[in-house]
């Protein structure tokens, strides 16, 4: 438990990214007594753990580094500091006098002197390098986008100009161990080269024909390129990166649409977070060349976000507008009287409609179609306990929203008691701890309540490993264990050799970006394999916290058995399971006015802050027959989902097809003649991947 504090404090995810972290900080009061002292070889030593530390963070991605750049010891202090420690040394060793010594110091200077023209090429190569769209899986090889720099250059670029001063610090380490100064003098000189020959290498990818098409020529194209592909129907979305859950949630429907779909984004952070899709992605960061696209054969533009930006979509005439959300719930949220720019509300089921009607924000119900949620197929319907496994209930609250209604989460009023009515029960569980991935963005208070609750986990879990009641178990599934943690290690090593280049080279990344379906598929593969690896690489009776976007919430519901939550979509969705749930009423209205408000908890056990009321649900889960609110749950979901038959998927492509036709007629009415085709071009091969939720709310 200690550790896993450590970790958290220090922005570490593993041990040895700890060991590394230690020995870097340590690393630099040890140079500055060994340089006091001074002590060379210790001082040698010192040196060598800053550095090793220093690049072990930076290859894992460490959270740490960001820290301490915000703390204002960065990677350039952390140089500096090591060089003026050196000074240090070889003015306590007496080489103050020696001209080797101002030698080093003009070297320093030179050194970082040198870095400021090499910075602003690379900032140069960067914004020349930077399309006005950037693209996913579309053809860019008639517009022509030459090589950028090598990755080797550009990639992790100040660290590595930061590390040119190694021949100069080796030298200089190497005078003063042995009185020589020509070792001082030769890696100055080579420093100051190195520095120097990686500038210059760099200029000839300034010339003209190294640079992609100006900003014109590249609009130009992609408006030929839309005559071409001929889109019908725009998923468009705006939105902050950790929003990205919102998106991805639809790129499966989208890909299985029996229409010409296409995905517009407008910031460049959420396409670098979009999942692997094969449909033709555009990001389109500026308003002004988004309003300007030819989007005219495009009829019906989907939305799963009220934002501001949505409004340069809406205004063209010529296609129809839908708000699809991105979950269904009755959260505030889903009645937001912003949907009345749209020309429909699309709903999973019945429930969505009689929502709009009681809240009475001006969204005509003839105006509102259901078409269930396509996203939800992977949801597995309840098989019951094994009876040689103790039951699985998955905690999943809300985030703390943007207002103080304590009704926003569970966490700051119950979630405490929540864990620990679960993980002392007379008769145990499993208990998986899945926060949304907001929570805490907003209330530092949410935030706190979450450590204590991962203290808690793992307090638990630390006294069920020690329990001998599971040490058969253990011993039983040690061998499986150790086998699925081994895929895990292979499939993290195969992600981090095949992850994408920095995006920073804007144009190579969109020319080069396109996913075939065997790719697809493998990846596919590869998310169905890392789920079955880690289920299975810790025991079933294990206790777990889950914070990453990965194993993905559906995933954890078809590992539970139960759900707690809160008034959001993750309560909707489950209920396709048709589990048992329970959902807090932390506002305190009382069972029978929290359900008068709230459709989803209509066949769910009402909690009070106290959570008092958890047994009900345990005993639900340990005794399913006797079961009181199953038949309820049957009929919610018919009422929040719409009917199993036909599929949500087909009743999704109907409403598309309707809406276009709609589209058709009214440009028709206003004697819009359809605009001709470009010259054909092959349409890309859309393989539909497993819908990738994430938590919503």
């Amino acid at each position: 438990m200690t550790g896993g504090l450590l970790r958290r404090l220090a922005g570490v995810t593993t041990g040895p990214e700890l060991v590394a972290a230690l020995l870097m900080v340590v690393s630099y009061p040890l140079m500055l007594v060994t340089a006091l002292l001074p002590v060379t070889g210790a001082f040698v030593a010192a040196a060598a753990l800053s550095y090793a530390g220093d690049h072990y963070l930076h290859r894992r991605g460490s959270y740490l580094l960001v820290r301490m750049g915000k703390a204002r010891v960065g990677l350039t202090i952390r140089f500096l500091v090591r060089q003026l420690l050196l000074v240090l040394l070889m003015a306590r060793g007496d080489w103050a006098g020696e001209t080797v010594f101002y030698a080093a110091v003009v070297g320093f200077l030179l050194f970082y002197g040198l870095q400021a023209p090499h910075t602003a090429l690379i900032m140069t190569l960067r914004r020349k390098r930077r399309l006005p769209i950037a693209t996913r899986n579309i053809d860019l090889s008639t517009l022509p986008v030459p090589d950028g720099p090598p990755r080797w250059l550009t990639h992790r670029s100040v660290e590595k100009v930061l590390h040119t001063e190694l021949p100069m610090y080796a030298g200089l380490l190497t005078a003063v161990a042995t009185g020589t100064a020509a070792f001082g003098y030769a890696g100055i000189a080579t420093t100051v080269a190195l520095v120097l020959v990686y500038t210059v290498v760099l200029l000839p990818f300034l010339r003209a024909k190294r640079l992609p098409p100006a900003k014109e020529q590249t609009l130009e194209w992609f408006d030929g390129w839309l005559r071409s592909y001929r889109p019908t129907v725009a998923l468009y979305f705006s939105g902050s990166k950790d929003a990205a859950y919102q998106v991805n949630m639809w790129l499966d429907t989208m890909a299985r649409l029996d229409a010409r779909p296409l995905v517009i984004l407008r910031e460049r952070a959420i396409l670098t977070r979009l999942d692997i899709t094969t449909v033709p992605v555009v990001c389109v960061p500026s308003a002004v060349d988004l309003m300007n696209m030819d989007l005219s054969t495009l009829r019906v533009g989907l939305y799963p976000a009220n934002v501001g930006k949505n409004l340069h979509l809406l205004r063209v005439p010529t296609m129809k507008h839908v708000f699809i959300g991105h979950g269904d719930s009755d959260k505030i949220a889903s009645i937001n009287p912003y949907a009345k720019a749209y020309d429909e509300v699309w709903t999973a089921g019945r429930a969505g409609r009689d929502r709009y009607a009681l809240a009475d924000v001006g969204v005509r119900d003839e105006d509102i179609v259901e078409v269930g949620r396509p996203q939800l197929a992977p949801i597995l319907p309840a098989d019951g306990v094994a009876p040689d496994r103790v039951p699985t209930v998955l905690y999943a609250p809300t985030w703390e929203g943007w207002t103080d209604d304590p009704g926003n989460t569970s966490l700051l009023l119950a979630g405490e008691n929540i864990i620990r009515r679960l993980l002392t029960a007379e008769r145990p569980v499993r208990v998986l701890y899945k926060p949304h991935p907001f929570t805490g963005s907003r209330n530092p208070e949410a935030g706190a309540v979450h450590r204590r609750i991962v203290a808690m986990m793992e307090e638990a879990g630390a006294e069920r490993a020690a329990d001998p009641r599971w040490a058969a178990a253990a011993e039983e599934t040690a061998a499986d264990r150790a086998r699925a943690q081994a895929t895990l290690r292979a499939l993290a090593e195969q992600a981090r050799t095949r992850k994408m280049p920095p995006a920073w080279d804007d144009a190579s990344v969109s020319r080069d970006a396109h996913t075939p379906p065997e790719e697809a598929a493998a990846e596919e593969r590869r998310l169905a394999e890392w789920n079955d690896a880690y289920w299975r690489s810790r025991g079933w009776w294990e206790h777990r916290v889950i914070t990453g976007p990965e194993p993905r919430l559906f995933d954890c519901f078809n590992q539970s058995d139960a759900l707690v939550s809160d008034i959001s979509s993750v309560v909707s969705d489950f209920i396709a399971s048709g589990k048992p749930y329970a959902v807090t009423d932390s506002a305190e209205l009382g069972a029978e006015e929290f359900k008068r408000q709230n459709t989803a908890v209509r066949a769910a056990v009402i909690l009070g802050n106290d959570a008092a009321r958890l047994d009900e649900l345990l005993q639900a889960v340990h005794e399913p027959a006797g079961d009181p609110l199953a038949a309820a749950r049957g009929e919610l979901k018919h009422y929040l989902l719409g009917p199993d038959e036909p599929t949500s998927l087909e009743r999704f492509n109907a409403a598309v097809r309707d809406l276009a036709a709609k589209a058709e007629a009214r440009n028709a009415a206003q004697g819009i003649v359809e605009p001709p085709a470009a010259p054909a071009s092959p349409a890309p091969d859309r393989t539909p991947l497993r819908a990738v939720p994430a938590q919503e709310g």
